[in-house]
């Protein structure tokens, strides 16, 4: 299983950061050479700092939701997972970073779904020790390394 190497985010220090106008895949426009507003980590992506932490994804059974082996997931405890949620999950003893899959609920389980053909789902059944420990709102990535 894929661990994640949980962190608390220090959100007390401010971190504004210019932000470009919207970025196109294709052909740029000139008039875009300029930067309009700015971003603020603390405002614009943790919503609820006092439950976010951060994580550091190892493994690569995620792969396919472009979550990939060091990225830093974005972890928000506070919201309620629902269907489909990329999810940090504590599964007898371990955390791991999957979709939560609640399809097969009336069947009496529940699945955590990788994004990666190589792994299987993992089937959670009432005598696992099993929780939802938040629901991942953003990944962050390096590129250059």
């Amino acid at each position: 299983m894929e661990k994640l190497k949980l962190l608390k985010g220090d959100f007390a220090c401010k971190l504004s950061l210019a932000l470009a106008p919207t970025i196109k895949a294709g052909f740029p426009s000139p008039a875009d050479d300029y930067l309009h507003d700015s971003l603020d980590f603390n405002r614009d992506l943790i919503k609820n700092p006092e439950a976010t932490f951060y994580g550091r994804v190892s493994g690569d059974s995620m792969i396919e939701a472009g979550i990939c082996n060091g990225d830093i997931a974005v972890i928000d405890r506070s919201l309620e997972p629902a269907d489909g949620d990329i999810i940090v999950a504590f599964v007898n003893g371990e955390f791991t970073i999957k979709y939560l899959d609640l399809s097969h609920m009336s069947e009496g389980y529940i699945e955590l779904r990788p994004a990666n053909p190589a792994y299987s789902p993992i089937r959670i059944d009432a005598e696992d020790n099993f929780r939802v420990w938040g629901v991942v709102v953003w990944t962050i990535k390096q590129w250059r390394h």
